[in-house]
């Protein structure tokens, strides 16, 4: 979504920006369905994928009871693209902090009498009050005097709307579940070393403090996002340029700042998860690699956000595969198995990955033509309005997905 609404809304087509979010919104609920069927089998695969049986019967005891989740991000994640790309973003904020603080008691209340069970439905119930509150405030806010409810676009789309959509989704959602899925082999790979629940339990530990910062990364990228495409779709190069660079030279000093952090805190954020001596002896060796690997992931996430801006994500996919499949998996697994490094291995290889998928998105953010760019991303929304205005005209070009 954050190409297309970005682009639309620096060229002020707001039909475009509904289409796209009850398109969005349609195919999120739609790919929810075999993503059910996953979860519900999430235990056999485990298994055969050399996990052990309880935590695998554990795994998908709490995937069962956070199925409802996938129905409500089908909603909100749309609901916060939406309005980010609009730079209306203190909704999002304080919808997300009445939700932290209710998440809080939720959360122990149901765990005390649910136990894992609990933990589980209270994250989905923590998505569903944000869920409210987004489309309260979209409804509010479209339909008052002067809002952009009656311009329409709602239930107009066509098939070429829906392949410009399936074009750019594709490698977007590729991009982000290949990264994805290379930290859950981490983890699976984790459990085939020696002493594996003592591996698993420090990786799990180190792993939720790199979720704390990416967090931060996921902000700095979408702003970088929304940023470059709203310029680009309102046809300016310059101030496009302009935020993307920016952009990249806070990532620059925020990876720093959250290295820095992590190194910090190594030695208070084992004891906060576990009492085993061994596992918070791990957890402090193995943050001094990851906060490492931090400072290449804030500017990694930041140019997957200005490509993503500039409607060209199969690049941010192109550097995944071949940074984190090509290089850091392979290189990991021997390190770890082959030299017997262990989980110490296993990181490195990553950090080696990780460095070469920064390298060629520098290489194509640097290669990036501004002028055309921003003349491609205008003509394009700007057709796209006339094509809307004019169902006889819908000629619309979408090469490059732009």
């Amino acid at each position: 979504m954050e190409p297309i609404c970005g682009q639309a809304f620096g060229a002020k087509n707001h039909k475009l920006l509904h289409k796209t979010l009850v398109m969005s919104t349609s195919l999120l609920l739609l790919v929810s369905i075999p993503i059910s069927f996953l979860w519900l089998n999430v235990d056999k695969i485990l298994i055969k994928c050399g996990q052990q049986n309880d935590i695998s019967m554990v795994a998908k005891k709490y995937l069962i009871y956070l199925l409802p989740d996938l129905a409500i991000t089908s909603f909100l994640c749309p609901l916060k693209a939406y309005l980010s790309t609009q730079n209306v973003t203190v909704p999002i904020m304080l919808s997300s902090t009445l939700a932290v603080a209710l998440h809080i008691p939720i959360t122990m209340l149901l765990s005390l009498t649910k136990g894992l069970e609990g933990i589980s439905m209270a994250y989905w119930i923590t998505d569903l009050i944000i869920m409210i509150l987004l489309a309260i405030y979209v409804i509010i806010v479209e339909n008052r005097k002067g809002g952009k409810w009656k311009e329409g676009g709602w239930w107009e789309q066509g098939i070429l709307d829906w392949v410009r959509l399936l074009k750019l989704c594709g490698p977007c959602c590729l991009t982000t579940c290949l990264e994805w899925w290379c930290y859950e082999i981490l983890v699976l790979l984790t459990g085939r070393l020696q002493n594996a629940k003592q591996a698993v339990g420090i990786i799990a530990i180190v792993l939720n403090f790199d979720y704390l910062l990416f967090s931060v990364m996921l902000s700095l990228a979408t702003c970088a996002s929304v940023r470059v495409s709203n310029e680009l779709g309102a046809d300016s190069p310059a101030p496009a340029y302009r935020a993307a660079y920016v952009s990249l030279g806070l990532s620059i000093i925020f990876g720093f700042l959250g290295g820095f952090v992590m190194v910090g805190a190594r030695g208070i954020w084992g004891p906060l998860f576990s009492h085993d001596k061994g596992i918070i002896r791990g957890v402090k060796k193995i943050m001094l690699l990851m906060a490492l690997i931090e400072v290449v992931n804030f500017p990694l996430a930041v140019c997957g956000g200005i490509v993503r801006g500039t409607a060209r994500p199969w690049l941010g996919m192109y550097a995944n595969i071949s940074g984190f499949y090509l290089l850091a998996l392979p290189l990991g697994v021997i390190l770890a198995f082959k030299v017997h490094l262990g989980l110490v291995g296993l990181l490195t290889g990553f950090m080696v990955g990780v460095v070469v998928c920064l390298a060629l998105l520098l290489v194509f953010v640097a290669r990036i033509d501004w002028v055309g760019e921003a003349k491609k991303a205008h003509m394009l929304a700007c057709n796209q309005e006339k094509a809307d205005d004019d169902p006889k005209n819908s000629s619309i070009v979408t090469e490059n997905g732009s």
